[in-house]
């Protein structure tokens, strides 16, 4: 005699596996509207609409558009920026400024980028997220220069160093004065790492 029971685990794999399959799409349909918004709002209906799925389906895993937007961005640098390997302090901070500017040059991520300061100039919430995800990407390179502490300087201002490297980031990625080159990241990741070694610049 067969157990109805039998398959509930099937059941509740498949369940999972379209949650999944949902949730990638809410996730991917953000990025596809930030890039092609040209500057226009992005809403958690036309979100829906695109990912073909509900609103309640979005809030069911994240309060609000903020946070939606925020997990999608987290999701695209860390896709883009590899954790570093471990190598000297030089290596990794070198390869940390290649791999984020190289994601800047690539047209889809540029958009997003682009879109996401246009609405973040005129949009409250949105300026808050910019930060919060800025400074996700600020805690990544803290991480990484804390992960070479024999190559520290006593007095290494971590902070004015992960600066130099976002201000020159957004700088040339705004104003478009000079490009985001493999060869600007290794002058910059050099630099940098000879500054935290160095210790803090006196005057």
């Amino acid at each position: 005699m067969t157990n109805p029971d039998d398959d509930t685990p099937r059941r509740a794999h498949t369940g999972r596996r379209r949650n999944e399959d949902a949730r990638r799409a809410i996730l991917d349909a953000v990025l596809v509207l930030l890039a092609e918004s040209g500057g226009a709002p992005v809403t958690i209906d036309t979100i829906a609409r695109a990912a073909g799925v509900g609103k309640q389906t979005i809030y069911r895993w994240w309060p609000s558009k903020g946070a939606v937007l925020l997990e999608a961005l987290t999701g695209l640098a860390g896709d883009v920026v590899s954790p570093p390997r471990g190598e000297t302090l030089r290596a990794d901070l070198t390869s940390f400024v290649t791999a984020t500017f190289r994601g800047a040059r690539a047209e889809s991520t540029a958009a997003v980028l682009r879109s996401l300061v246009r609405e973040a100039a005129r949009d409250p919430h949105a300026a808050d997220l910019v930060r919060t995800f800025t400074e996700s990407r600020r805690d990544a390179l803290r991480a990484l220069l804390a992960g070479h502490p024999d190559e520290l300087a006593p007095d290494a201002d971590l902070d004015l160093i992960v600066d130099q490297l976002y201000g020159l980031f957004w700088y040339r990625f705004l104003l478009a004065h000079r490009p985001l080159s493999d060869e600007a990241a290794g002058a910059l990741g050099a630099a940098l790492a000879a500054q935290a070694g160095a210790g803090s610049v006196r005057p």
